[in-house]
């Protein structure tokens, strides 16, 4: 069995993800040539092929990174302290902010085109960015529900509930592309309810 190409990290590297993730957003998996990539990351193909052995690992690694950037940017911003409405809303309409993004489209798309060929990169996007909120809304409400806030038994469930009701309407449009853009009202409108229905299942009587 061959062994999974290993990626090496060096001076340049992020300057190589930069150009990457530049070209892949413009041009897609498919689209995006070598050339054009160490093109706009201004390094040489042998520099680029020194980090990255094949063009799969990259596009996986600059999918990842960016769920990361996202992740980690909602983990330093959910107080724990605050009530659940309060972290549920800021949550809703950070995780909507991006998913929503020309970014966050593109790079679903492109996991959604390539995970049949390559599902390691469907895995890695999902355990990058998705997973991580996941784990993160679910601490939050284990800790809401100690200070008797919240009633619920199924924690990884009532996150993906909540999750969930942050994508109705908007979502299935969007993937479809019945629409293009989505403005912070829609969002306001689509999280005040997905609050207001978790709240009625989940709020402490």
């Amino acid at each position: 069995m061959t062994a999974e190409p290993i990626i090496r990290k060096g001076r340049k590297f992020d300057q190589v993800l930069t150009g990457a993730r530049e070209v892949f957003l413009r041009d897609g998996f498919e689209g995006a040539s070598v050339d054009a990539i160490a093109r706009e990351a201004g390094v040489s193909k042998a520099t680029l092929y020194s980090y990255f052995p094949d063009k799969r690992l990259l596009f996986v690694e600059v999918a990842s990174d960016q769920c990361c950037r996202q992740a980690d940017e909602a983990l330093v911003t959910m107080d724990l302290t605050r009530p659940p409405a309060e972290v549920l809303g800021d949550a809703g309409r950070r995780f909507l902010g991006f998913l929503y993004s020309d970014m966050g489209m593109r790079i679903f798309r492109i996991c959604v085109a390539e995970a049949e060929r390559f599902p390691e990169i469907g895995k890695r996007f999902y355990e990058s960015g998705p997973l991580l909120m996941r784990r993160a809304l679910t601490t939050y409400l284990e800790v809401a529900r100690s200070r008797g806030e919240l009633d619920i038994d199924d924690m990884p469930l009532a996150a993906d509930q909540f999750a969930e009701l942050c994508k109705a309407d908007l979502w299935p449009r969007m993937v479809f592309g019945l629409q293009a853009e989505v403005t912070d009202a829609e969002i306001g409108r689509i999280v005040d309810g997905a609050v207001a229905t978790f709240m009625a299942r989940y709020g402490a009587k």
